[in-house]
């Protein structure tokens, strides 16, 4: 169900490209370029997380001058006992390919929906000058059936597009926000109450960036839901502001379904639950905000 529905989000992208005329390339390539730099800034961003969080639990074995117990970046079990140097190396060496690998793999998935938010909105960019264009006074007298329809089929690949990623990330943003919430009252308290501790320096090496990480993710999935909701809205204010007025009635009667349909925004949903939005980021942050407090009252 998931391959299916990736596959179609996939799909839908390539053929925007492949139709696209020269006019509306230079605002493909331009969302392009802002999805590719901020891609990158998200998987890095999660892989030095992981580098960080492997650099401070070293730090702090070896502050506390533990260089005999083989600790490892994560504590587990293991089916046999590390009595050799080589034997520690490399299983300190595979738990990091690991925690990079599956930290890198998150970030794809959040890169991956940050790319399809900003692809959509920039084809509601080109159906807004679209709009623009053809109900203008050039136009006037020569608007013919081909480009209503034309304008009727973006719509609709638009609002399909927005249902495959809803449909794509409405359970994975529900997981995501809950255990953001956990994770980012968990760190905050292991932040505030190592202050004062001799470790102090390799625990804040080790958490504080994987707290902006995991913020940033919670802000990632709320901007994307709410950026859709306010870009969806600009489709009936350009359709709106255009002169459509000026053209005979069953052209301009397309133009107000248009708008109608436009009144229902486009949106993200957490489980289907409540809509994507900052004010959603308000109320995770607040709420890791109270159960710190909580934790700190019974510390």
């Amino acid at each position: 169900m998931r391959y299916s529905v990736l596959s179609k989000i996939i799909a839908n992208i390539i053929k925007d490209w492949k139709e696209c005329d020269v006019c509306d390339e230079c605002t493909m390539t331009r969302m392009a370029y802002i999805s590719r730099r901020f891609s990158n800034f998200i998987i890095a961003l999660y892989a030095i997380s992981v580098f960080l969080y492997a650099t401070g639990t070293l730090m702090k074995y070896k502050s506390n001058n533990q260089t005999d117990t083989r600790e490892l970046i994560l504590k587990m079990e293991l089916p046999f006992e590390i009595k050799s140097t080589s034997v520690h190396i490399v299983v300190l060496i595979t738990q990091f390919v690991h925690q990079t690998s599956a930290a890198s793999m998150v970030g794809v998935i959040n890169s991956l929906l940050l790319t399809s938010i900003i692809h959509i909105c920039g084809q509601i960019d080109i159906l807004r000058e679209w709009l623009a264009n053809i109900f203008s006074k050039k136009m006037a007298g020569s608007m013919d059936e081909i480009t209503m329809r034309s304008l009727i089929i973006k719509h609709q690949r638009i609002i399909i597009f927005a249902e495959n990623i809803e449909n794509l990330y409405t359970y994975i943003a529900l997981m995501m926000l809950l255990s953001d919430t956990l994770i980012i009252c968990c760190l905050g308290f292991i932040i505030v109450t190592s202050l004062d501790t001799p470790n102090a320096a390799a625990i804040l090496v080790k958490s504080v960036l994987f707290y902006i990480t995991i913020n940033l993710e919670a802000f990632i999935y709320c901007f994307s839901g709410e950026y859709l909701s306010a870009k969806s809205k600009m489709i009936g204010n350009a359709a709106y502001d255009s002169l459509w007025y000026n053209f005979p009635a069953k052209q301009s009667r397309i133009v107000l379904f248009l708008i109608v349909r436009s009144q229902k925004r486009l949106t993200i949903t957490s489980g289907k639950i409540v809509d994507l939005s900052l004010e959603q980021f308000t109320s995770v942050i607040k709420a890791s905000l109270s159960y710190i407090s909580v934790l700190l009252a019974m510390y």
